[in-house]
């Protein structure tokens, strides 16, 4: 083994095809965008440098404060939703006496696989103020909360950013599951036999064994809130007006419908940069206190 693991020409090799294909599909584009920041351009015609003006644009563009406003409100809804729910759901389903727990194992993770369109358009008639199911229960409740959920505001981005934790928690619950299921029976029977409860057994031991699948799961639920489009264009088309854009809708609009791609690369530079910080914040985080 120390022989083959020696030959560094032989680990290259078998390296170089994928090292390649890496470039080609994320280095290179990823360069090529950050170049393009610093110039005019609109697709088209000849590009023409710009220096840090698009940039100078970005930070005094109205959107641009929206738009992470509405990635702030995203994460935090996946974050509540998808990891809170998920751990819950991976606990009651790693338990051995719960009944069923194949059936919801499954059941959980059928919307993953959905498309996103029929799950947006099933959304999309549960929100309708008028027939929709959830202004109806509320009626037949007797709760005066109707609302015109997909066209107020400030409501519009929660219930688009729930549409987008529901679909998706069935992802976050088996990376949960599968990181309950890795920790040893031992130590949960020793909590147990020092008077924990079965829930304080897994707050003091099951939760904190699992900080790496909690780092992961934060950082795509973060990550993908910040970074999110496909419920807003199919569900609003960011609107009403551009009260539901992200970061990610801005270089929607600014490099397809406006073609200005160059002030598009500039958008999506910073949006790559918030979304490193915010990879790296996390794992500060999780590394500060390392379970033993």
């Amino acid at each position: 083994m120390r022989q083959y693991l020696g030959n560094k020409k032989a680990i290259l090799f078998f390296l170089l095809p994928a090292m390649l294909i890496y470039t080609v599909i994320i280095i290179y584009p990823v360069l090529q965008t950050v170049y393009r920041s610093f110039y005019n351009w609109d697709g088209l015609s000849e590009a023409t440098f710009n220096g840090l003006g698009n940039f100078r644009d970005l930070f005094t563009d109205p959107l641009l404060k929206t738009s992470l406003k509405n990635g702030g409100i995203f994460a935090l809804v996946l974050v509540v939703f998808q990891i809170g729910l998920g751990t819950i759901l991976a606990l009651v389903c790693a338990d051995v006496k719960v009944k069923g727990r194949k059936l919801l194992k499954t059941a959980y993770f059928i919307p993953v696989v959905l498309s996103v369109t029929v799950v947006c358009q099933l959304w999309i008639a549960i929100y309708d103020p008028t027939n929709g199911l959830i202004n109806r229960l509320l009626q037949m409740l007797g709760i005066p909360y109707q609302q015109h959920w997909l066209t107020s505001p400030t409501k519009s981005i929660i219930a688009i950013a729930f549409v987008n934790a529901w679909q998706f928690m069935g992802y976050q619950f088996a990376l949960l599951y599968a990181g309950v299921k890795s920790i040893p029976e031992q130590y949960m029977e020793a909590a147990t036999i020092d008077g924990c409860s079965k829930w304080k057994a897994h707050w003091k031991v099951t939760l904190p064994l699992m900080k790496e699948t909690y780092k992961f799961c934060f950082t795509i639920a973060i990550t993908g809130g910040i970074s999110a489009f496909t419920q807003m264009l199919i569900m609003t088309n960011g609107g009403p007006g551009t009260s539901n854009y992200t970061m990610t809708f801005m270089v929607y609009r600014y490099a397809f419908l406006e073609s200005n791609y160059g002030y598009a690369c500039a958008v999506a530079v910073v949006l790559v940069i918030i979304s490193l910080i915010a990879t790296v914040v996390i794992n500060k985080v999780f590394d500060r206190n390392e379970a033993v």
